[in-house]
C-alpha cells in the first residue's frame, strides 16, 4: 500500500465516525507492555437504555466501553481486508491491554466492555475513471492527498463473531 500514514488516517476516520454517532473518544493508541489499542471509546446509553436501567431497579446510568481495533487496507489485500490479522494472539494482547486500561481507570471498571473491529479501505484517487464498479456503501469516507478512505464495516463485539465464524 502506498498510502502515507494510512493507519493513522484510517483511525482518524473511525474516531470521527464514532463521535458522530454519540461516542466519546477516551484514548487513541493506548499502549501497554502487552500491545496497543487503536481507539478506546465510551458510550453513555441513550434515553431508552436509561429507562431500561431504571425499570430494572438499577440506579446507575449504563455506560459502554469499546476497545476498537482499526484495520486499514487497500482493496484486494492478502488478509481478508484485515480480518485475518486479528488472530487469537492479537485478541489476547488487546484483552490484556484493555485490562491495563481498566486498572489505570478503576472508575470505568464496572462499565460493560466490548471489542470492536473497524475495516477501512484506502484507495488511490484516479483522475481517469476507467469504468463503473459496484461497491458496498461506506459508513463514512474521507480523503487525504491522493487517497480516499472508506469505513466499509464496523463490527461490534467482533472478537465473539470472529471466534464463532473463524
Amino acid at each position: 500500500m502506498h498510502c502515507t500514514n494510512s493507519g493513522q488516517l484510517g483511525e482518524d476516520l473511525v474516531a470521527q465516525w464514532l463521535q458522530s454517532t454519540g461516542w466519546i473518544i477516551l484514548h487513541r493508541r493506548f499502549s501497554s507492555r502487552w500491545g496497543e489499542i487503536d481507539i478506546i471509546a465510551q458510550y453513555d446509553g441513550g434515553v431508552g437504555e436509561k429507562l431500561l436501567t431504571q425499570n430494572s431497579g438499577l440506579s446507575t446510568q449504563h455506560s459502554l466501553l469499546a476497545f476498537v481495533e482499526v484495520k486499514t487496507r487497500s482493496s484486494g489485500s492478502w488478509d481478508a481486508g484485515g480480518r485475518s490479522a486479528i488472530t487469537p494472539q492479537k485478541q489476547a494482547k488487546i484483552w490484556r491491554t484493555a485490562g491495563i486500561f481498566l486498572a489505570q481507570y478503576p472508575e470505568k471498571a464496572d462499565y460493560s466492555c466490548r471489542f470492536d473491529v473497524a475495516i477501512v479501505y484506502c484507495q488511490r484517487i484516479s483522475k481517469i475513471i476507467s469504468g463503473v464498479t459496484a461497491t458496498q456503501e461506506a459508513l463514512a469516507t474521507s480523503s487525504a492527498a491522493e487517497y480516499k478512505f472508506k469505513l466499509q464495516e464496523y463490527i461490534p463485539a467482533a472478537f465473539d463473531s470472529l471466534i464463532d465464524n473463524g
